[in-house]
C-alpha cells in the first residue's frame, strides 16, 4: 500500500509515514530491515522467534550480560546461527525456538519516529537507552513535528494493520503497540491516527 493508498474516510488523520521496518529473529541478536512485512496477531512475522540459551544450563543468554551478543547479524538459518553465536561467545549455545510467538519484552510490536531519534540525539535519552540502536520494529517519519508519546491510548492503521499503543517504554525510545488487526506493512505506508 502506498503512503496515499488504503481509506482516508472521516476520524483518521495521516500523520506520517513508515520510513524503515526490522525484525530480530533472535532475541538480543542486531535486526533485519525489509521492504515489507505481515503483521499477525503476536506481532511483526519472523521477530524475536529464537533466543539464545547456554546450551548447558538452558538459561536465557540476554544482550544485558552479553553485550557482543548485538552485533551478530543473524543469517536466519538457526544452525547456521548458532554455530556463529557460539563462535563469537566462546562458549556453547543453542537457539531455542519460541513456543508461543515473538519473545517481547512488553508488546508486539515497537514503534520509533524519527524525531525520537533526534530528541535523543539532542539529550532527550530515557535512562538504560540506547539511542544509537533503540531495535524498533517501525522507524516513522512523522509530519509536523508530531511525537508518537502523545498516542498511547489510541488506535493506528499501519499499512493493512492497525495497532492500539499501550504505553511508552522505560529504556527505550518511541511508544510500544498491540495488534488489534493483523495485515501487511510495507516501507512507505501511510500512519492514521483513528479517532
Amino acid at each position: 500500500m502506498s503512503q496515499d493508498a488504503g481509506t482516508g474516510g472521516a476520524g483518521q488523520d495521516v500523520v506520517g509515514v513508515v520510513e524503515e521496518i526490522s525484525v530480530y529473529p533472535v532475541k538480543s541478536l542486531a535486526g533485519r530491515t525489509l521492504a515489507a512485512v505481515e503483521v499477525d496477531d503476536a506481532g511483526l512475522r519472523g521477530d524475536r522467534a529464537y533466543a539464545v540459551v547456554d546450551a548447558d544450563s538452558g538459561e536465557r543468554v540476554t544482550v544485558k550480560t552479553t553485550p557482543q551478543l548485538h552485533g551478530i547479524v543473524p543469517t536466519g538459518d538457526p544452525e547456521a546461527d548458532t554455530i556463529t553465536v557460539t563462535q563469537v561467545l566462546g562458549r556453547p549455545v543453542r537457539l531455542a525456538r519460541s513456543a508461543g510467538g515473538p519473545q517481547v519484552d512488553a508488546a508486539a510490536v515497537h514503534l520509533v519516529s524519527r524525531g525520537a531519534i533526534d530528541r535523543a540525539a539532542a539529550g532527550d535519552v530515557p535512562e538504560g537507552c540506547s539511542a544509537d540502536d533503540p531495535r524498533a520494529n517501525l522507524l516513522l517519519q512523522l509530519s509536523g513535528g508530531g511525537d508518537e508519546r502523545d498516542w498511547v491510548g489510541r488506535r493506528l492503521q499501519v499499512g493493512g494493520a492497525e495497532l492500539e499503543v499501550v504505553r511508552t517504554p522505560k529504556h527505550c525510545l518511541g511508544v510500544y503497540a498491540e495488534v488489534r488487526t493483523p495485515g501487511r506493512v510495507a516501507a512507505g505506508d501511510a500512519v492514521r491516527l483513528l479517532g
